[in-house]
């Protein structure tokens, strides 16, 4: 009995203990799968993190190596950028600093001069005709004949048009036969007076008699002027079916054809006539300009008018003021003048607009300088001086009244400083600065606007003669290889613009050294451009120089 038992028991214990351990290895597993499930994701994270952080690193490298790739190409090819004073030594064997002082500008000057001035006050005018007729019929009829051209320029008084008359003649014709009726009949009445009074004096007939004689007479002879009034009117009818030129000037184009009925009461008309010489222009001025104005005015001394084209650059006509309007608009605070030219040439057309420029003065002998080397900042109005040494100093100024291309100032200044007018901005206080000739102005260029057009044309001439000048390595055999330079081209000496001139298209063949830092397609694409190909490559080299400092880089 005890063994069973005991072997009862035994096997229970085993049991147990298998079961516990069945459970231990069940809990374990499960453990496993637990932990296993949660580790999954985190180690996904974790290697997308590490991929992100090496693709920012990669990028950032890239971004840092085209940055110093084109800082590098443009400090060689002497591109212009305010950053580059304060930058880091330009990358190379030499590790130079590439500054504004050891950077020499190719700019164009201008001599500071002593003239006459001319304040002038600009304004935009309407031309307008002195007189303005528009040619109808006084009566109707057919248009039988026409004797103008189009645009002709007429007299007054000259004959243009002219109507089918025959009904008139006939009116006319029957007026003056009223007129022969009623004239027959006064004489006859006069006779019989004249009878009568010759009987009354003898005492044949009576007083009464003569007397009605006499007002049958002067009866008839208020028929005779109704009947005369007539014969003119019908006379006169008949005078409006050739149409005439009432004033002088110039045709614009006909508003009917032969064979039309036209009618008295036509609001178009035949034809127009404008008066064209003289022809005057009407422009508003401000009302603080008035008693200057009237001044001159009434001393017989009326300022001088010029009317330019839309562009300013050819003057149409010079005239005079004649007279102002007589009250000042009240919302804008300006009044009108009124000024006539003689418009000799025809130049000028009604309704036309143009620039004006109004003549208020003239200041003898004042400091001017051209208005391109004018330069505006937040001190004020300043201009750069190019001094015998070649760098520049800026010099304040107080600019006055500008003529044309001229501006007179008051500062700083001498008659026969050089001033820049192209290229200010590149430059600064104590900067290196090349003086070349600018290219000739064309001969229709009259006006500040047509000179910046001119000389920006040169600045971007003259960019690959600058950026080429630097020698190009020579390629042989094993003596010696190609490098690329580490001294950036704007530290080289300055090149004397006549060496570039007499380069000629040579100097536009060679190879520019800061053309080796650019990748390799990209410097085969420059060696095949044209001229006009590679100043466009280097101006795009230029923008995308001044946006990346814009942002910060």
């Amino acid at each position: 009995m005890s063994e069973a038992i005991q072997s009862t028991s035994g096997e229970r214990s085993e049991a147990v203990g298998r079961d516990g351990r069945l459970a231990d290895s069940s809990r374990t597993r499960v453990n496993e799968d637990i932990m296993g499930h949660s580790e999954l994701p985190a180690r996904h994270a974790l290697t997308r993190r590490r991929w992100l952080v090496i693709g920012a690193c990669a990028l950032a490298i890239g971004a840092s190596a085209s940055l110093w790739l084109w800082r590098g190409a443009a400090k060689e090819a002497n591109l212009p950028g305010p950053a580059l004073a304060g930058s880091a030594p330009a990358a190379g064997t030499g590790g130079r600093r590439f500054t504004a002082e050891n950077r020499v500008q190719p700019v164009t000057v201008g001599t500071v001069q002593r003239r006459d001035m001319r304040a002038i006050h600009a304004a935009i005018g309407n031309i307008a005709a002195l007189n303005t007729a528009v040619i109808r019929a006084r009566v109707d009829g057919e248009l039988r004949a026409i004797h103008f051209k189009e645009g002709q320029q007429v007299r007054a008084g000259q004959l243009l048009a002219e109507l089918d008359p025959r009904a008139f003649e006939v009116q006319l014709a029957q007026a003056q036969g009223q007129l022969a009726r009623d004239q027959a009949l006064f004489r006859n009445a006069q006779l019989d007076l004249d009878r009568y009074k010759d009987l009354s004096s003898r005492d044949s007939i009576a007083r009464q008699q003569v007397d009605t004689q006499e007002a049958l007479v002067r009866q008839l002879q208020g028929t005779l002027q109704v009947d005369q009034a007539a014969v003119d009117n019908a006379r006169l009818m008949l005078s409006y079916t050739r149409i005439t030129a009432p004033i002088s000037g110039q045709l614009g184009l006909k508003l009917a054809d032969l064979g039309n009925l036209v009618r008295a009461n036509d609001a178009t008309g035949i034809v127009t006539i404008t008066q064209t010489q003289p022809i005057s222009v009407v422009f508003a001025v401000p009302e603080a300009l008035l008693p200057r104005l009237t001044a001159k005015l009434r001393a017989s001394d009326a300022p001088v008018v010029e009317a330019w084209d839309r562009e300013q650059r050819n003057r149409l006509a010079q005239g005079k003021i004649s007279t102002t309007d007589n009250a000042i608009d009240p919302v804008t605070g300006t009044i009108k003048l009124k000024a006539e030219f003689a418009n000799a040439q025809g130049v000028l057309f009604p309704n036309q607009f143009v620039n004006i420029r109004l003549q208020l003065d003239t200041q003898a002998d004042a400091l001017a300088i051209p208005v391109t080397a004018l330069q505006r900042g937040a001190r004020g109005s300043f201009v750069y001086v190019v001094k015998d040494d070649g760098t520049v100093t800026i010099r304040g100024v107080r600019p006055g009244a500008v003529d044309g291309e001229w501006v007179s100032v008051q500062g700083e200044l001498a008659a026969g400083d050089k001033v820049v007018t192209d290229g200010a901005d590149r430059l600064r206080e104590g900067a290196k600065a090349e003086v070349i000739k600018p290219p000739p102005r064309p001969a229709s260029a009259a006006s500040p606007r047509a000179a910046e057009e001119t000389t920006g044309a040169h600045r971007a001439a003259s960019a690959p003669s600058t950026s080429a000048s630097a020698p190009a390595p020579k390629a042989k055999g094993g003596s010696s290889h190609a490098a690329p330079s580490a001294q950036p081209a704007a530290s080289a000496p300055p090149r004397p613009a006549a060496a570039g001139a007499a380069s000629g298209g040579a100097a536009t063949a060679e190879r520019p050294a800061w053309l080796d830092r650019l990748p390799p397609e990209v410097q085969e694409r420059f060696m095949k451009m044209t001229p006009e190909e590679r100043r466009a490559f280097i101006e795009k080299l230029r923008e995308r120089r001044r946006q990346m400092e814009s942002g910060g880089g």
